[in-house]
Parts: C-alpha cells; structure tokens; sequence
C-alpha cells in the first residue's frame, strides 16, 4: 500500500504511547499525525484531521477508551491496545479492527496493521454494504424521572453543564440528567455537535452567530473559551 494511513495513538501512560510510536516509524505508510494522553486530545484531533486508524487504550480518567469508539466515525477503525483482557469480547462488539494485549510484541503490531491493509483493498461495492449495515444512530437514551428518555440529535439546541449533572436544552422543554459532559460528548455525533466550554457543547447547526468571544443560539450567548477557541474558529470558518 503506497497511500499513507493516517493515524492517532490514545493512551494516558507516555511509556505506551512511546512503544507504539517506536512501532509506527518502522511502517513508512503509517504517518501518526499526533499521540494523545486522553480521549479530550483525541476528540479535538479528529473533528479537525483526516483520521483513518487510532490505536486506543480503553482504562482512561474521565473517558473510557470503550466510551470513545461507541462514536466514532465507522470509516475511522480501532485498534485497542490495552492489558485487560476481559474487554476482548465487547471490543469486537462495536467491530474493533483487533484487540492487542499489552506488552504488545512488533510482530503482534504487524498483523493488526496487516488486518487494516486488507480492510482497505476491499472493494466499492463491499464498503457501501458496510456503510448501509452501519447507518449512524439519530438518537440517544438518557435517564429522566426514574425512566429513559428518547432524544433525537436534531433536538438538541445546546447542553450546559451543572456539576454532576447536565442540563439539555432542547427545541421544546430541557431536561437534566445526572451525567457529565464529557461523558456526553463522546456520545454526540462530532459532525453535528462541537464543544466550546468546559460547561458548553453546541448543535452546529443551532448557531444564528459567532465573535471571537461567544456563541451565539437563538437569544442566547454562550462563552467561547480560551481553551477551545482555536479548534471552534477553526472548525466554524470551514462550514
């Protein structure tokens, strides 16, 4: 394969993510556009960069590397890499390209890459079977007085962070459910939602207008941060 393949390591114990990267430099078609301590990093990278192959641990703070692949893009696959086994069985579940247990041997790391290599030489035909089996989801679940609560994506104008829990504020009446929001986001469709405050995700296509200082949805203004500035600008001047 002459193509590049464009990949992201996630992992928060540096030793790990330097094996892989030592792995990756002696595959000359695998370029890694960058090597994330935690699933925030990582959400950043690919809502901004073409991202074919991530190599993912699943035990992380705040996001679970399982929680992760629940939603990303299927034309992006999974590689775990990871010391629990017992994970093996849900990993495939959500279609990982393949589970390594760390210590993860060079040869081991090989055949994985090699899985992908095949994946890729597939034919049209086969990938749009796939892509049909694998429709994304237009909805979630959330629990809300003592029962779950359907939500459709296109009803969500924005979600506020209070703590613990999380208020989402819809086209009709909000609801708050005891969750927090980053465990949220990872479950929002990136095309769709994008966070831009450590208490803010917004639905892109709810935004009336935008300054370098705020959001603004419908009548109200919502505050960019500093920390997120950047990729929101970014992402915003390309819509």
């Amino acid at each position: 394969m002459s193509q590049e393949i464009n990949c992201i390591i996630v992992d928060d114990e540096p030793m790990a993510r330097e094996i892989i990267e030592g792995y990756l430099q002696k595959i000359p078609f695998l370029h890694l556009i960058q090597s994330c301590k935690n699933v925030q990093e990582a959400i950043e990278i690919t809502s901004k960069r073409k991202v074919d192959l991530i190599f993912l641990d699943i035990h992380m703070p705040e996001i679970s590397g399982m929680s992760f692949a629940r939603i990303i893009d299927k034309k992006v696959k999974v590689i775990f890499t990871t010391a629990y086994r017992e994970y093996a069985v849900e990993g495939f579940d959500i279609q990982a390209l393949d589970y390594l247990l760390k210590p993860i041997s060079f040869e081991r790391f090989q055949q994985a890459v090699n899985k992908y290599k095949n994946l890729s030489s597939r034919s049209p035909i086969q990938d749009k079977t796939n892509e049909i089996k694998q429709a994304p989801s237009t909805f979630l679940f959330v629990r809300a007085d003592r029962k779950m609560v359907k939500i459709n994506f296109d009803e969500i104008v924005f979600i506020e962070s209070l703590s613990d829990y999380i208020k989402i504020h819809l086209t009709e009446s909000p609801l708050v459910t005891r969750e927090t929001i980053s465990s949220m986001e990872v479950k929002l469709p990136q095309r769709e939602f994008m966070r831009i405050h450590r208490s803010f995700i917004i639905a892109l296509n709810k935004i009336t207008s935008y300054t370098n200082e705020f959001i603004e949805i419908g009548q109200q203004e919502l505050p960019l941060s500093r920390s997120y500035k950047e990729a929101v600008l970014n992402r915003l001047s390309d819509i």
